[in-house]
């Protein structure tokens, strides 16, 4: 018998499920060297276009090879739309960065941490605890001081990019794993749909400067492709998908926030920037405030399942037997027979 107060563990896959999401976060995280190097090379929408041609190649590539089930009817419409909701966040990502101060946009950005849990809620009707919210707005916190070095700066196009890309973000996360949970096919397979999607969408856009894009490419651009095509895309994407069906999308929502530090961190090691007390005490916020959000939201799970699990089924009467309840009306409404004198 299940002990009520037992606090719920962690499966394996819950487990691995969060390790692989902060392997994405870092893989996102050092992706913006790679994408500064790469617009300043060949422009924004070009190398957008770039890096999801080489995505898609690569996805249907290892399909072939490990012959995966390709999403058909309602998966591939589902497929479809992901991935226009990506070609959409990347999109205004990219944009809202190349307008924006580093600043704005990692602060306004963090924002789905809150997003995602509250949409996540309404859609389910079951409202996390409100410590769940503090530590959100804790990381919310710790982004602010790790980004704002250099203070806050008046809004512009770019940061109202940056909230729309944010919004847009959280509506995908919660979408996803609700309409993707306990579907067949492989996230591999969902994922080569989705960035086929986004390297139609690009490419269409950046069609009349592609040649000259391909010229202007060198071997650190094309490495830039490489690195932002199959780790920050097809493996991102599919880890991300395999992950949020095997957990919520509340605390996937919460790993991936981490991004930020691993952001800091790649600028510091490989682009020379520097971090202050401040920004460091802003990471610590970060990465604190991301486990005890996912272990509040790991335990008010287990506590929903348990619950769940010890509600009693209410028992249904047989056929041709009647109820206790049935049979005492019954009986208090027949009239006695007096005993024979």
């Amino acid at each position: 018998m299940r002990n009520p107060g037992r606090v719920h563990r962690p499966r394996r896959d819950e487990v691995l499920a969060d390790a692989l999401l902060v392997g994405v976060a870092v893989a996102w995280g050092s992706s913006f060297v790679a994408t500064k190097q790469l617009s300043a090379q060949v422009g924004v929408v070009p190398g957008l276009s770039l890096r999801f041609l080489f995505a898609a190649a690569a996805a249907w590539a290892i399909i072939a090879v490990r012959r995966d089930r390709m999403p058909r009817g309602r998966t591939l419409l589902i497929a479809i739309a992901l991935g226009g909701f990506q070609a959409v966040i990347i999109g205004l990502e990219t944009w809202g960065v190349h307008l924006t101060t580093a600043t704005n946009a990692g602060l306004i950005s963090s924002l789905a941490l809150i997003g995602t849990p509250l949409l996540e809620s309404i859609a389910s009707r079951s409202w996390l605890p409100p410590s769940f919210f503090v530590v959100a707005v804790v990381a919310v916190v710790g982004v602010a001081l790790l980004v704002s070095s250099d203070g806050f700066h008046a809004p512009n196009a770019g940061d109202l990019l940056i909230l729309l890309a944010a919004f847009v973000r959280s509506v995908r996360v919660v979408t996803g794993g609700h309409l993707m949970r306990g579907r067949p096919e492989s996230s591999l397979s969902v994922v080569a749909v989705q960035v086929s999607v986004s390297a139609i969408v690009f490419t269409a856009a950046a069609a009349p400067s592609l040649p000259a894009a391909f010229v202007h490419m060198s071997a650190a651009s094309w490495f830039d492709v490489v690195f932002l095509g199959l780790a920050c895309s097809v493996f991102a994407f599919a880890i991300e998908l395999w992950a949020v069906r095997r957990t919520s999308a509340a605390r996937a929502s919460i790993l991936l926030g981490t991004e930020p530090v691993w952001a800091v961190a790649v600028g510091w090691l490989l682009g020379g920037e520097s971090l202050g007390w401040l920004g460091l005490f802003g990471g610590v916020l970060i990465v604190a405030a991301s486990q005890a959000g996912s272990a509040i939201e790991r335990r008010h799970r287990g506590r929903a399942t348990g619950s769940e699990r010890r509600t009693p089924a209410r028992a249904l009467p047989r056929r041709g037997t009647r109820s206790p309840s049935a049979a005492a009306a019954r009986r208090s409404r027949s009239p006695r027979r007096s005993a024979p004198s």
